[in-house]
């Protein structure tokens, strides 16, 4: 019997710009400017034509035969702006590539201007759903802190220190080479 290998990528999608409605004369905190609520108009439906889209232009039809028939959307969370992708085991760096370079959201004319920022790649659908928990309460204590007005850390800090010390802690040698990674993290600065 033959196992079919996948890949999931864990998303968050960051935004640059100020949050519909919000004065632009008003103070915007560091953590809401960035991670802000997807509109609720957003689909994997949207998501799925728009990376499929992406890979046809990088790659042309070679790459869009290859990552079209195993993509597929598996968690999309609109109020923390996170979705979880399943991807063949040999075609998920098309997928990366195309979301490195997706720069808008596929709803909506013209597309909200964001970044798709892969923070999570495993060969488990468990390791990742934790990994998004792990940050979704991240987000919240941050929050929390940043709300409370404490000078002391940054809720951005906060999220890339937390990203630096799993980076570490999947980096030690505990592993035997000839095995391949179960989890790779992400933001080697």
């Amino acid at each position: 019997m033959v196992r079919l290998k996948d890949r999931y990528l864990l998303v968050n999608i960051l935004y640059s710009d100020l949050p519909p409605g919000h004065p632009k004369d008003a103070p915007v905190p560091d953590l809401l400017l960035y991670n802000q609520p997807t509109a609720g108009e957003l689909r994997p439906q949207h998501l799925l034509k728009a990376i499929r889209g992406e890979v046809a232009a990088l790659f042309g039809d070679c790459g869009a035969g290859a990552v079209d028939r195993s993509l597929q959307v598996k968690y999309l969370s609109s109020a923390t702006s996170t979705f979880i992708l399943r991807i063949s085991r040999a075609h998920y760096r098309l997928v990366w590539a195309a979301l490195a370079f997706m720069n808008s959201l596929p709803v909506g004319r013209p597309g909200r201007p964001c970044v798709y920022r892969v923070v999570r790649v495993s060969g488990t659908m468990r390791k990742v759903e934790q990994a998004a928990i792990q940050r979704a309460k991240l987000l919240m204590l941050a929050a929390r802190d940043e709300m409370a007005g404490n000078k002391n850390t940054s809720a951005l800090d906060a999220l890339f220190k937390a990203d630096k010390v799993e980076t570490r802690r999947l980096a030690a040698p505990t592993q035997d080479q000839d095995e391949p990674d179960e989890d790779v993290a992400m933001d080697e600065d």
